[in-house]
This record gives C-alpha cells, sequence and structure tokens, in this order.
C-alpha cells in the first residue's frame, strides 16, 4: 500500500527583488598606451584608433579576486546602508580567480566578515556578472536569500600576455559590486541569456599558463549582427520600449564596438551610454557593475533611473537584463 508524499515545505517568496546600492574598485596604478609601447610595438594613436581606450588599470602584485572583489563589495554595502551581518548570500563573477578553492565569494565572505553566507563565484566570463544578478534575483523571488551582495571582479592582467598587441590593450582589472534585497516590487526584470556554440573558441582562457586570445573580428562582426536584437528582447522581456531606457550599459569590450551598437538601438537623445572603458579598460565581468557605479559617483544617472544591461564574450555567453538603479 503506497501513500502520497508529504509536501515539501516552501519558503516565503518575495514579489522581487531591488538594487539598495552599488560599489566598485580599480587598483591605484595606472597603465597608459605610452606605457604599453615601451612593452610591444604599438601607439597610443593606434589603440585609441582601434578600441577608444586611453589607460587601464593594473593590480599589483600579491592582490588577487577576491581582494578586489571584498574593496568593491565593501563599498557596495556602505553606499546600500547594509551591515555585512545582513547579507544571506555573496556571488562573484569571475573568469581569473587563482584559487580553485576556495571561491573568491567564499574569500569575500572572509575579508568582509559576513557570517555564514550561501558563497560561490559564476564563470561565464564577460556576461557573468549579469548571470550572477540573475541569480541573486531570483534566490530572493523564491525566498533562498534576503540580501544578496553581487560582484564582478577580474585580474586579467595575470592571464595577458604582453607580447600580443591585439589583446594587451584591451584588459585590465578590476571589480565592481550591488547589493540586492527583497522588494514589494521589482526592480530587476527577467534575464535573457544564452551561448553561440560554434562561437565557444572565439574568446578564451587556457594553456599551461593560461593567457587571453580572441578572434576579435568574429566577436565584433557577432556583436554588430546580434547584440541590437539580443538588446531588443531583454527590452521587450521588461515590457518597456527603447524610450523607457535611460541608461545603457553594454560590456566595455571596446568604444568602438559600443558606439555603433548604441546608435543601432535608437536610444533616447538623452540615453547617457556607459563609455567607461576610455580608463578603465576591459575588466570582463565587471566592466558593467563597474561602469554603473563610477557613473553613479560621478552624478551621472538621476536616482531611479532605469538601465539596460547586456554583456557578452567569452564562452561564448550573453545575458542582460533591464533593472532600475538606486
Amino acid at each position: 500500500m503506497t501513500t502520497s508524499p508529504r509536501p515539501f515545505a516552501a519558503a516565503a517568496p518575495a514579489a522581487g527583488s531591488r538594487i539598495l546600492g552599488t560599489g566598485h574598485h580599480r587598483p591605484e596604478r595606472v597603465m597608459t598606451n605610452a606605457d604599453l609601447e615601451q612593452l610591444v610595438e604599438t601607439s597610443d594613436e593606434w589603440i585609441r584608433q582601434r578600441t577608444g581606450i586611453e589607460e587601464r588599470r593594473i593590480a599589483a602584485d600579491g592582490v588577487d579576486v577576491g581582494d578586489l572583489a571584498a574593496i568593491a563589495g565593501h563599498h557596495a554595502l556602505a553606499d546600500a546602508g547594509v551591515d555585512a551581518s545582513e547579507v544571506t548570500q555573496v556571488i562573484v563573477a569571475t573568469c581569473t580567480n587563482q584559487e580553485r578553492s576556495p571561491s573568491a565569494a567564499g574569500r569575500v565572505a572572509q575579508q568582509l566578515g559576513i557570517p555564514a553566507p550561501a558563497a560561490f563565484d559564476v564563470g561565464a566570463a564577460c556576461s557573468g556578472f549579469e548571470h550572477a544578478l540573475a541569480v541573486a534575483d531570483m534566490s530572493i523571488r523564491s525566498g533562498a536569500s534576503t540580501t544578496t551582495l553581487v560582484i564582478g571582479a577580474e585580474k586579467l592582467s595575470a592571464v595577458t600576455d604582453y607580447t600580443d598587441r591585439t589583446t594587451c590593450i584591451l584588459t585590465a582589472d578590476g571589480a565592481g559590486a550591488m547589493v540586492l534585497r527583497a522588494a514589494d516590487e521589482p526592480g530587476i526584470a527577467p534575464v535573457v541569456w544564452g551561448t553561440v556554440p560554434e562561437l565557444a573558441d572565439a574568446v578564451t582562457i587556457n594553456g599551461e599558463q593560461p593567457a587571453f586570445a580572441q578572434q576579435g573580428r568574429q566577436v565584433l562582426g557577432w556583436a554588430l549582427r546580434e547584440a541590437p536584437v539580443i538588446s531588443q528582447r531583454i527590452v521587450d522581456a521588461a515590457g518597456l520600449t527603447m524610450e523607457d531606457i535611460d541608461v545603457f550599459v553594454p560590456h566595455q569590450a571596446n568604444l568602438r564596438m559600443i558606439e555603433p551598437l548604441a546608435a543601432a538601438l535608437g536610444l533616447r537623445e538623452d540615453a547617457i551610454v556607459a563609455d567607461d572603458i576610455i580608463t578603465s579598460g576591459n575588466t570582463s565581468a565587471a566592466t558593467i557593475p563597474l561602469a554603473i557605479s563610477r557613473l553613479r559617483e560621478a552624478g551621472r544617472i538621476p536616482a531611479g533611473a532605469t538601465a539596460l544591461l547586456v554583456g557578452f564574450g567569452g564562452g561564448f555567453s550573453w545575458a542582460g537584463q533591464v533593472v532600475r538603479l538606486p
């Protein structure tokens, strides 16, 4: 004789989550285009014309991804007015954590004194932060977390070949963070995400001495052709139109990619398009939260602005969502 199984208890769900605060960290060392001229055959003019980058930040020896992430997380908690003891989940998006274990998120919890959170990393390279943000939002909606610290952090200098002028001019180090909390009204729209399997090897970090490599023309071609379509899908998923977007924050891969992408979307004339890559370089999973935090710090984003986030790159993965900024 069989009996019906007893139903599982369910966590109390939330209507949604909202962003309470943001923070970022850029290492002190500045590497200019002139500095790169001393390392590889290139020039300031060549770099600016092809990437828009003028300088980038490089972390010191002995500073790892967890260190960068923890500083950005500390600033985000301060901006949100949230104590570390209130955090129930830490997620770090990264593809350059030097340790296999513990996770960078575990190091963040350790350094910030966060007591017993769920802590794990998300490895989706340049779209990693958008993946992590979606997981954090879903965790809060399901009742699995109440307050989540989400961070994108990279030390790409550790995997950069400074004899390859096509890649070393791009890469940099840094971190950006957001604090999410349960809310009665959703502040993060549904994620739209996916992969492009045939481009899996277009952006890689591999080898015995791991080095960043990419097929730049393939990535650029995909971004110009497909990213506008994906961006529209993301806005549609939020139930909005491009007219509703106040801030457009794509992955800061290359300014010469960002400019035509923004033009293709038909954004309002007064919409802000993030261009943090000019002085921060390409920091992979950190680019989007880093750009948002710096825009807010500079007072360039109005309170409660609606932002479109779109990340794409290694894997070849892509993801994005529309969010309400603090």
